[in-house]
């Protein structure tokens, strides 16, 4: 394909024509013959064995038997989605990369968000990291950024990752347990390696809990370089920024997901694209002069390190939209292979020695897992710059190379093809000094493992810092070796004392006998979900709202509800204790989307109440209703109801919050995130103080929230 012509469309169209027409009128085997029946095996008699010469059964049952292919090590559970990058200004200054020049060009891409530990067949919504890997198909070549959901991580040297998995992985003599590290292995691993301290922060932050895929970070996680036209590099970091905002589940909340829909994430992303709602990311690059490399108490190359933005900002480059979902996962999502060292010219690496080992990894495990060194060739892979070398055969080799030659230099093929300069577009690395003993070591600053720790504590809001606590006490708490639970609250306390009295407090150890702790005292507000200037909470696109009704419902009300959610971009589901239809206390009749035994809270973002008399003296007889009412105001989510739909709430004995009275004085009551109005000429005002609480996403000032039972 011409670099010229490609376009946001190109990748689809060169997919396209591998795609089967699933129009077709017969069944054939794999040869294209005909088949005259797929239900009954030849055999020798009505009840006799079946015969060996029956070549579509052999073949049907042989291609079932190869099937499935070995899943990642890590990031086996994964979502993918296609759609396209654009830059918002030329990047010249800084590099040469082709992508970041021209704001009128679509870049197609395709990215895979994923869990990192558990199985392919675990849940969307355990405690882990998020993988977030682009591919973005330039003119230059496929271009991979791979990264995380979170800007650190575990270790500081590849020769470590091995021992990382090991630890975290389903124990070796049982096999559990599945999708979590709450066990002895991983945190006698994390006891051992005090360089994982900030990164164990963040994982047991709200950031491992992402309410959606769409709505959380990502970020190139190592140190690579720009490098413009005329040869000057500069260090980088790479940024997504959701534009719907970062927002989190609850603990409670991704336990019970895991049971009701295990593919929340994954269905969430696919059901978000298909009603035309599309993810957008933009993102940021944090750009350093190599003059200021040792300018900083951290080592720039240090991967459990960030970059505070205070100290080198973030400028936001372009936006990525995904706007179409794979036609068949296992041909897309399952196959793509995403590599660091995909670089086109203008990107380069540094000498992260995790970075370093990534570049031979990711390439070596998808030779065992695609079936060999051809895998670039399966079409989800394929770049839509031209390929031409002399790499020749292999497994699954899907090019018919002509001519005589596969080498170079030759005067056979005119001594073509050949290697091109860098005015042609050759990629050529960056050209960095190098000196210095062959050693096994690392710098002085690498030592460092708790002040980023501290930094990212100082940062978190109070009920941040609570959630962090409390996984502390399930994830330790889960460790049987109470020497290993010891170590775990000795470590912390050289992050923070109160921090680590509080672990010990949950998990039956001994407090620290003389508190220590990071001397740190600087925040980043950015690195907290809460506190974050950037975060965004001023819309409810996307979100979805649970409408728990029964018959006798009042049908203004529900429709002037449903109008105003709509218009704000939400998704609303009516919910009651059977589907089928419902009439309104006038007559009038509605479809119940969803029943209690299909769905429950936590599926949903907010959960409002209609009024009608009969209607909610029918809820307040449902438990399950009730449950729903005190479970989502469990786990602060932002409540509503008008009319009589108040007395529910009343009836759901929600502690410390005050509700819209029946006096025409009283008017639209908005308290920690339940809204709530009495009379008619009050639903406009109810409506926009309801957007506004969702907007806001959870509402953590409930102070009694503990006290009720659901």
């Amino acid at each position: 394909m011409d670099k010229k012509m490609i376009n946001e469309k190109s990748k689809e169209e060169q997919l396209e024509k591998f795609h089967e027409d699933p129009e077709r009128e017969f069944l054939t085997t794999n040869q294209g013959v005909r088949v005259n029946n797929t239900d009954i095996s030849l055999k020798a008699g009505e009840r006799g064995p079946t015969l060996l010469e029956d070549f579509h059964f052999r073949e049907k049952l042989t291609h079932f038997d190869h099937e499935r292919i070995p899943e990642r090590v890590v990031h086996a559970r994964g979502s993918g989605a296609h759609g396209f990058f654009q830059v918002y200004e030329p990047m010249t200054e800084y590099t040469s990369a082709k992508f970041l020049q021209d704001p009128n060009k679509k870049t197609p891409v395709f990215v895979r968000f994923s869990t990192v530990v558990g199985f392919r067949g675990s849940a969307d919504t355990v405690r882990d990291v998020r993988g977030f890997a682009v591919k973005f198909y330039t003119e230059d070549g496929n271009y991979d950024l791979v990264g995380n959901n979170m800007p650190v991580f575990f270790i500081q040297d590849a020769i470590k990752f091995p021992d990382l998995v090991h630890a975290i992985k389903p124990e070796q003599d049982n096999q559990i347990p599945q999708a979590s590290a709450a066990h002895d292995t991983f945190w006698d691993f994390v006891s051992c390696h005090h360089e994982n301290a900030h990164m164990i922060m963040w994982v047991l932050s709200d950031r491992a809990l992402p309410r959606s895929y769409r709505m959380m970070e990502g970020f190139g996680v190592n140190t690579f370089r720009f490098v413009n036209a005329e040869g000057k590099g500069r260090f980088i970091k790479f940024h997504w920024k959701p534009m719907l905002g970062i927002h989190s589940l609850v603990w409670d909340e991704t336990q019970k997901i895991a049971g009701k829909d295990p593919d929340f994430n994954r269905r969430d992303l696919w059901d978000a694209i298909e009603m035309g709602a599309y993810p957008e990311f933009e993102l940021g690059v944090q750009i350093l002069e190599e003059e200021d490399e040792f300018k900083f108490d951290f080592d720039i190359l240090d991967p459990t390190k960030l970059w505070p933005e205070e100290d080198v900002p973030i400028k936001w480059i372009g936006k990525m939209t995904l706007d179409r979902n794979p036609d068949n996962f296992f041909a897309e999502t399952e196959q793509v292979a995403f590599c660091p060292a995909n670089v086109v010219p203008g990107i380069d690496f540094s000498n992260d020695p995790l970075l370093q080992g990534r570049l031979f990894s990711y390439l070596d495990t998808q030779l065992i897992r695609l079936g060999g060194p051809n895998f670039q060739e399966i079409p989800v892979n394929r770049a839509l710059a031209p390929v031409a070398n002399n790499q020749r055969e292999g497994y699954n080799r899907m090019t018919i190379n002509k001519g005589k030659t596969s080498y170079f230099p030759n005067t056979v093929g005119d001594g073509k093809p050949r290697p091109a300069s860098a005015e042609e577009g050759g990629y050529v690395h960056y050209m960095e000094k190098v000196e210095g003993k062959i050693i096994r070591s690392r710098s002085e600053k690498f030592k460092d493992f708790f002040s980023q720790a501290k930094l990212f504590w100082n940062s978190m809001s109070q009920p941040e810092k609570e959630h962090i606590i409390e996984a502390f006490h399930f994830e330790i708490g889960k460790v049987k070796d109470k020497k290993i639970r010891q170590a775990v609250v000795d470590m912390f306390n050289n992050v923070d004392g109160d921090l680590a009295v509080e672990i010990a407090k949950g998990v039956g150890v001994s407090a620290p006998a003389q508190k220590g702790g990071s001397p740190v005292a600087k925040e980043s507000p950015n690195l907290s979900q809460e506190r974050s200037e950037r975060n965004v909470k001023n819309t409810i696109k996307t979100r979805k709202i649970a409408i728990l009704v029964a018959d006798g419902y009042d049908h203004k009300d529900l429709s002037q509800a449903m109008q105003a959610l709509e218009a704000g971009g939400a998704k609303a589901d009516i919910i009651s204790k059977f589907q089928g239809m419902l009439k309104s206390s006038d007559g009038q009749e509605i479809e119940v989307d969803k029943n209690y035994r299909t769905t429950e809270s936590v599926l949903y973002d907010a959960v409002y109440i209609p009024g009608g008399k009969e209607n909610v003296e029918t809820l307040k007889k449902h438990g399950d209703a009730i449950h729903f009412v005190n479970e989502a105001f469990r786990h602060c989510k932002p409540l509503g109801a008008t009319g009589e739909g108040v007395e529910l709430f009343k009836a759901a004995h929600l502690p410390d919050i005050k509700l819209a009275g029946k006096s025409s004085a009283d008017k639209v009551v908005s308290d920690k995130g339940v809204v709530t109005a009495r009379n008619e000429g009050d639903r406009s005002s109810f409506n926009e103080s309801f957007t506004i609480a969702i907007a806001q996403h959870r509402h953590w000032n409930r102070e009694k929230k503990e006290q009720v039972p659901a």
